[in-house]
């Protein structure tokens, strides 16, 4: 499986967050640290705040923080959330895509459960499992 640059973003900032939950982080010192779009990091950023995995919060102190507990937030759900739209095949679209052997093919629903156990897999990691090691200050 491969996923997309939106979900390998997601999950940088989230191990990046994982390592100091108590912290709120900015997407503009995300975006400098992993050295990636400002804007592109605010779009996964609202992905996460509307599948209740993030916090916003405005003002002096303000940034992102997680919703829980990062041993509590499992990477499965958070591929889903982050892949959501994006059909692993054509034929899984929403639309049933323009496939010609639709009704005789014997590859979609295998293809279906290794998508399935593929997140089963990763939803028993957490992102604490995952969480960046802590940065000193040098």
């Amino acid at each position: 499986m491969r996923l997309t640059s939106f979900t390998d973003y997601g999950l940088r900032m989230l191990m990046r967050m994982a390592s100091a939950p108590e912290s709120a982080f900015s997407t503009a010192e995300l975006a400098e640290e992993f050295g990636l779009s400002r804007n592109h990091l605010t779009k996964i950023m609202q992905q996460l705040v509307r599948g209740g995995i993030v916090e916003t919060r405005r003002g002096g102190g303000g940034g992102a923080m997680l919703c829980n507990n990062p041993a509590e937030v499992r990477l499965g759900e958070v591929v889903r959330l982050l892949e959501q739209g994006q059909a692993l095949v054509e034929c899984f679209d929403v639309d049933g895509g323009d496939c010609t052997i639709d009704g005789c093919c014997r590859l979609r629903s295998r293809l279906r459960q290794a998508e399935t156990r593929f997140l089963e897999d990763l939803n028993r990691s957490t992102l604490a499992d995952i969480a960046l090691p802590v940065q000193s200050a040098a």
